[in-house]
Order: C-alpha cells, then structure tokens, then sequence
C-alpha cells in the first residue's frame, strides 16, 4: 500500500546519510517517527528492531507475519515482538512493500549462494557485528541477532513456497516511515551485497530522518 507521510523534511530532529557497507545504530524514543530513504533506488537496508529496556525482547518476523497474516509488510503493518508486543508501526510508505523472510547476507551465505572466493566479500552480518562491538553500551551483543526486515528488498514467495531474490521495486527517494510504539534500538547495516540483483548489483545510500 502506497501512502505518503505528512511530516516535513525542514522538521526533522536528524537527518543523516549512511553509505552502502555502514551501519547506523541508535535508540529512538516512543512517539518518535523514523524514516528510511532509499537515496538512489534499489538499495537494501537490512534492519534490526529490540526494546530500548531490555533487548532481550526484539523484532519477531514469525509474531509478525501470524498477527497481519502477510508476509510482506507496508503501510499499518504492527512490527511485534518476541513477546507479542507492537515495536513499530508503518505509518508512510512510497515503496510499497517490504521483505520479512529473506534475511541477511553473510559470509557463510556469500559462499553457499555463489562461490568460495566470494566468503570474505562484506555482508550485513559483518556490520551488526562492528556495530554491537563498537556500541557495548546498548548491551547486544553477536547472541542477539536474529531476525531482521530487508526495508526496500523485493524476494517474492514461489507457489511452491520458496523465496527467490529478484530486481528491487523501490526508486530512488523511496521510502519507509514508522512510529516507535516503545523505546526502540535500531540497528540498520546498508547493504553492501554486489552478487545478487536486490540493489542492482551497485550498492548505494541510505538516509535516515527522525521526527520527535
């Protein structure tokens, strides 16, 4: 579903771009709005949700797919918890659906999906790993990642219940608005993947805005 916000640019608390292969990781406060901007179309921003007060509660793609009976996820989808507790709630959307199953790259997934020599090429389960290790103080640690949304990525469901990764239906300035229902930590890497057609092959930025 397509919907574009009602927020102002010009009103944003932060606005900040992230490069492709960085990650961005902060707390955002309940009633706060954040934004992911698909600067340049066809990027992925593979993105961790927990509770600001105690991460062992985080994003639950399993509660969330039950609770919407959809396993895509657009405007007034309710990003549940492992304890059944609404995180996030998409409030704009210009993309108009999002990924909930395809998970993250990584190297062990680099060398499965296409080749040996492609293991120690960059991947999303790299920069969560920086970022838990550069940010102690939000107390993640590599335990607590788990499932996570692919903001902007296209991996449709075959008949025969498979996933395939396909050309990205995002454009450049796209983007994904939700409210925090709670305190939320959101660990965001930008993904760097160059060997499948989710960002077309040319990893690009991200930006991201919050309203207070």
């Amino acid at each position: 579903m397509i919907k574009e916000s009602h927020l102002s640019v010009a009103d944003a608390a932060l606005c900040e771009r992230v490069p492709a292969g960085d990650y961005w990781f902060q707390r955002i406060s309940a009633g706060n709005t954040l934004r992911i901007v698909d600067c340049e179309g066809n990027q992925a921003a593979d993105t961790l949700f927990y509770s600001a007060l105690d991460p062992a509660e985080r994003y639950s793609a399993v509660d969330t797919i039950r609770e919407q009976g959809n396993v895509y996820l657009s405007v007034g989808s309710r990003l549940m918890s492992t304890r059944g507790n609404v995180l996030l709630e998409i409030s704009a959307d210009t993309c108009g659906r999002h990924d909930t199953l395809g998970g993250a790259c990584a190297s062990e997934s680099n060398t499965v999906r296409y080749a040996l020599d492609k293991r120690c090429m960059h991947a999303c389960r790299d920069s969560w790993m920086l970022a838990v290790a550069e940010h102690p103080e939000y107390g993640i640690d590599k335990r607590d990642i788990t499932h996570n949304i692919n903001f902007f990525m296209n991996v449709p469901v075959t008949e025969e219940g498979g996933l395939t990764f396909e050309d990205g239906i995002s454009a450049p300035g796209k983007y994904v608005e939700m409210v925090a229902k709670t305190d939320v930590l959101v660990l965001i890497s930008n993904c760097p993947q160059l060997n499948n057609p989710c960002n077309g092959y040319n990893p690009t930025p991200i930006e991201i805005l919050i309203w207070q």
